[in-house]
């Protein structure tokens, strides 16, 4: 003999099914609109918990006010009042992203300078920090730490090297830095040989 236990696990499921049809679609409530004084606090909260660029600060509010000219001139009211105050500071920004781009992941200055395009940062700031950033910096040994830090084994195939040339074209080196890694290797490719990256989540 069932038990009500057993009897209620079993109730068909085609009984919630029906039920949840007839359930209207509940859309997410979108929050009120900040005024400018809150607007700042939550400017002053996201540059608390992550460094960002005036670009992505500005699409980050742009979600809390009313769209159109009110909403824009709040933007701008909070974003002067951020850059009066040094709390958004674009090239400060740029160089500490580089460095650390640098230090932590050995990318190459191409993957730097395309990832600060990104974020909004301007193109002659993006140049100008790329430029004094890897003046001093020798991307060869750049290379060689990628390598290293990822644990990456010769290639012993040409599916293997051609797997390890889209991951340096994707860090930001150059064809000439590649070939020189792998001439080391005792393996030669050619220009052609570099593919458009895959994500590797580098």
């Amino acid at each position: 003999m069932t038990s009500p236990a057993r009897r209620l696990i079993a109730k068909p499921i085609d009984a919630y099914s029906a039920f949840e049809a007839r359930m209207p679609f509940q859309a997410r409530k979108k929050p009120e609109p900040l005024d400018e004084a809150a607007l700042y606090q939550y400017a002053v909260g996201a540059l608390a918990r992550q460094m960002r660029t005036v670009a992505e600060l500005k699409r980050l509010m742009s979600r809390r006010v009313e769209q159109g000219e009110t909403g824009a001139t709040k933007v701008e009211a909070v974003v002067t009042r951020l850059l009066d105050q040094r709390y958004l500071d674009d090239p400060a920004f740029a160089s500490t992203y580089t460095r650390l781009r640098q230090e932590n992941q050995s990318f190459g200055k191409r993957r730097v300078q395309q990832e600060l395009s990104r974020k909004g940062v301007q193109g002659e700031l993006v140049a100008s920090t790329i430029e004094t950033a890897y003046a001093q910096v020798s991307e060869e040994d750049l290379a060689r730490r990628y390598i290293a830090r990822k644990r990456i084994a010769k290639p012993q195939d040409e599916k293997q090297t051609a797997r390890l040339i889209r991951r340096l074209v994707g860090a930001g080196f150059s064809f000439a830095i590649i070939s020189k890694l792998l001439k080391t290797w005792e393996i030669d490719c050619t220009e052609a040989d570099l593919v458009m990256p895959e994500d590797d989540g580098d």
